[in-house]
């Protein structure tokens, strides 16, 4: 970006994977296993699976299985991601930019389960917000609004009030349809046409107002 960009918010709703914890190396392991027990391309696989809980990518991949048989193997995957942290890194720039918000309204939204967003994010060595909408906090996965909603909900903001981190399309679809702006972080976000864009955290000043709303300048 070649000027900064300043939004304000009340609150901010942070996705986990590509957005604050680098996941690739072990996303791209379990994901393409499991593309060739299906018979699948990995390289089409890998288009799809960002940003989604585990079921419902299968859901658009094989849309004939049953879908017990896909939340029987994203149980079987959520163990596997969980126990597979190496390579897992933190974002550049998300310890600090995770610091920087002690204090002010926040919240994870992911689509992973509590074990695997724990198993994550002590991996890349970031401490877990306080506020988490996880797996099993929902029962529609991202590109659906509900984690959004309930995350703003919890911390009693209005989705108008809040911004959205993100990194995938998924996500950015859902932040938009839950009524948030929307910060994309890294390239995968640049294809979806968030409000404003990052290549990761460093570029993000967090500021507290006097007025408990918090300003963020982008770039």
């Amino acid at each position: 970006m070649t000027a900064t960009t300043v939004l304000t918010a009340r609150a901010l709703l942070l996705d986990m994977d590509g957005t604050l914890v680098n996941s690739d190396a072990s996303v791209e392991r379990v994901w393409r296993r499991w593309a060739d027990r299906n018979g699948l391309d990995g390289d089409e696989v890998m288009k799809v699976v960002h940003g989604r809980q585990g079921y419902a990518s299968m859901a658009l991949l094989l849309p004939d299985r049953p879908m017990e048989q896909n939340h029987a193997d994203n149980a079987r995957m959520l163990a596997e991601e969980t126990a597979d942290t190496d390579g897992v890194v933190p974002v550049p720039g998300a310890p600090e930019f995770l610091a920087a918000l002690r204090g002010l309204p926040h919240a994870l939204v992911t689509s992973a389960d509590v074990a695997l967003s724990t198993a994550r994010m002590g991996a890349a060595g970031l401490a877990l917000p306080d506020v988490r909408v996880t797996a099993e906090s929902v029962g529609a996965s991202k590109p659906d609004p509900e984690g959004f909603l309930k995350g703003a909900a919890e911390l009693g903001t209005a989705p108008a009030d809040c911004v959205a981190f993100e990194d995938s399309g998924a996500g950015i679809t859902a932040a938009r349809a839950a009524g948030m702006r929307v910060v994309g972080v890294g390239p995968r976000a640049a294809l979806h046409g968030p409000d404003a864009l990052v290549r990761d955290l460093t570029e993000v000043r967090v500021e507290a107002v006097a007025d408990g709303t918090v300003r963020l300048h982008i770039g």
